[in-house]
């Protein structure tokens, strides 16, 4: 079948999967969670293929860690799915419900989006992820991973597709594409796909943004900040950016800069290059920073990188207000920190920080759709629309209107004969 076969069966499918019952998708859930298990030696063996051939290419560390998925995270998106299914139904919610007049009743209904293009980087997990997500809020799939990845996502493909349509999904609700020839044509095709979530490199999202009429949802960097200010613990400050420096590096809610306060930099920043340096991380900073720890100089383009590696760069600022200013001018708008016991500043940080997910006195790494309680994650969205921060089942619904009358015409209400009330009610949508 090819890419345009693909699509048009996909939209198919998508009509059916958005009346599946949450009964029916939660028993679909559970078969995938149970033949996962059951095929673990065959999804290693996959795996293996795919990291021996991605070392002998050369595939740089950060991302062959990614590509590794060994019994822990196979484990782990199983523990994902079971928790999924804990998690309400988000289709056919009512939103809203208004009485426009007697027996004409308006309700605000959520529904599936349709069909999603999901294009991933070099994460079997996020496979897995992305589908059962899609699953459970009714919509149909197209997925390309990386090329890492083809052996470990074409068995995990298999698998979930075939649990699906065994637990009575409609055929081609999941697709797996497997050419670069692929994406490109899907970036055409806005009659059948309804949106298009891609993660990977900075450069490959904007091309999908620049090249697509379809609604594109997703994030292109994670540059991602930690800022400790004045009146920050010492300790609580070394324990929040270690770990959002170091716990994962490869990762976009990684801490890519430090902000420090210059009260407190000449005291917390040889700490912290202590406990860094255990874990080998190279350090960039600024002429303050310099002056403080033996480190590299610190360039512009420092502030614009995402590293994915064990690298920090680390700039001393006057207050939070520049702290802000430095973080809306080089970030990338997913996740920044505060470490700080002032609530007023912290306050102020959040509110005025235009990023996804702002936190306080926490590591950037919480920054993710399982840790959020949402069944894992399609991704995270830098975007100013429907979604925003981690996209997990409430980011891939969207809503319709259902208006329920009894033979109610438009000619009433212009000639006067009957008039709106509009009068809001607390009832759910009944069909």
């Amino acid at each position: 079948m090819n890419i345009m076969q693909s699509a048009k069966a996909a939209k198919k499918a998508s009509v059916y999967l958005a009346a599946v019952t949450p009964n029916s998708k939660n028993n679909a859930l559970q078969l995938i969670a149970r033949e996962l298990h059951n095929n673990v030696a065959l999804i290693k063996q996959a795996n293996e293929t795919d990291v021996e051939r991605s070392r002998k290419e050369n595939l740089p560390a950060p991302l062959l860690k990614r590509l590794v998925f060994d019994d822990a995270k196979i484990n782990e998106v199983i523990a994902g799915i079971e928790s999924l299914m804990t998690l309400p139904d988000p289709v056919g919610k009512t939103l809203l419900a208004t009485r426009l007049d007697d027996a004409l009743t308006l309700y605000k209904v959520s529904c599936p989006i349709g069909v999603i293009g999901v294009i991933f980087e070099s994460r079997p997990d996020a496979l897995v992820q992305i589908s059962t997500l899609c699953l459970k809020s009714g919509n149909a799939v197209l997925l390309k991973g990386g090329s890492e990845a083809r052996e470990t996502n074409k068995t995990l493909a298999d698998i979930i597709y075939n649990a699906g349509c065994k637990a009575g999904m409609p055929q081609q609700w999941l697709t797996l594409l497997e050419t670069r020839e692929d994406v490109s044509a899907m970036l055409k095709m806005d009659d059948y796909i309804d949106l298009i979530i891609p993660r990977g490199s900075n450069a490959f999202v904007k091309y999908i943004m620049d090249n697509s009429r379809i609604p594109v949802l997703g994030h292109a960097e994670g540059i991602c900040h930690v800022y400790v200010d004045s009146d920050a613990d010492m300790q609580m400050a070394l324990k929040v950016v270690t770990d959002a420096k170091v716990q994962y590096v490869a990762v976009c809610n990684a801490a890519e800069t430090l902000l420090v306060h210059n009260t407190i930099a000449a005291a917390f920043l040889p700490l912290l290059k202590q406990e860094l340096d255990k874990y080998n991380v190279a350090i960039v900073g600024c002429e303050q920073t310099q002056a403080i720890i033996t480190v590299n100089p610190a360039t512009d383009e420092d502030w614009k990188t995402e590293y994915l590696d064990y690298k920090l760069s680390i700039k001393v600022v006057a207050d939070v207000d520049e702290a802000i200013n430095h973080i809306n001018t080089y970030g990338s708008r997913h996740t920044d920190s505060i470490v700080t016991a002032n609530r007023e500043t912290a306050k102020k940080f959040l509110d005025l920080v235009d990023s996804g997910n702002v936190f306080w006195n926490c590591s950037t790494r919480f920054s993710d759709g399982f840790r959020y309680g949402f069944g894992a994650e399609v991704g995270i969205s830098t975007a100013k629309i429907h979604a925003r921060g981690p996209v997990g089942l409430d980011g891939l619904v969207i809503y319709k209107y259902k208006l329920i009358g009894n033979g109610d015409i438009v000619a009433d209400f212009v000639t006067g004969n009957r008039t709106f009330k509009h009068k809001k009610i607390d009832d759910n949508c009944p069909v």
